[in-house]
């Protein structure tokens, strides 16, 4: 519905959800859109979310260790989910079986779910009438929230807000979203910052 509210038809929205099979990334793509902002940056955004997944994969390719003839299939389903389950089962068997297991389940449910929610926004005509066009936000940030459990990854949030609110008058759309991921490295740096001074204190009092 999300990405209908967008501008997307129904056959490119379950094109996006079967080759783009990351949420985050589908709806940074989709938010980025339904703001008037470039395709173009509009996927730079979501591919940056989706960068996350390569360094999933360099820990999966050692523990599940597939032959290379599926390494390519397999790499679509390296998301959050098929990662965490695999990274908990006890063996190498286990582990096959959680990601496969987990990975088909959740594309087939995933896509069909795209499929209908597409058609229901199809039917129901205006979907800024009904509000839909937060839709994405209001997901994203529910998915977000429950991440965000240190202090330095709160204060990165905080920051990426105050970026892409206060970029948002001034630039492009799907920009800002893109200057927002500075506050990572920012908020690292005023991290690092703090514990090299806590540690040089900690060394004069020593002394």
């Amino acid at each position: 519905m999300t990405s209908a509210g967008s501008g997307l038809t129904v056959w490119q929205t379950c094109a996006l959800s079967l080759l783009v099979f990351t949420g985050a990334s589908q709806f940074a793509l989709v938010g980025a859109l339904a703001a008037g902002g470039n395709p173009l940056t509009a996927a730079a955004g979501a591919f940056f979310l989706g960068v996350r997944n390569a360094f999933y994969g360099l820990r999966l390719s050692q523990l599940l260790a597939l032959p290379r003839a599926v390494r390519p299939f397999a790499a679509q389903w390296v998301i959050d989910e098929t990662t965490a389950v695999s990274l908990a089962q006890r063996d190498r068997r286990g582990a096959r079986i959680g990601f496969a297991v987990t990975g088909l389940t959740l594309y087939v449910l995933w896509n069909l779910t795209t499929l209908l929610g597409a058609l229901g926004a199809e039917a129901i005509g205006d979907t800024d009438a009904w509000g839909l066009d937060a839709a994405g936000p209001a997901v994203f940030l529910a998915l977000l929230a429950p991440m965000l459990k240190t202090t330095t990854e709160r204060v990165a949030a905080g920051l990426a807000v105050l970026l892409g609110l206060g970029l948002l008058p001034v630039l492009p759309g799907g920009v800002p979203v893109l200057v927002a991921a500075l506050a990572a490295p920012l908020a690292l740096w005023a991290e690092g910052r703090r514990v090299g001074r806590a540690r040089g204190d900690a060394k004069e009092e020593r002394r």
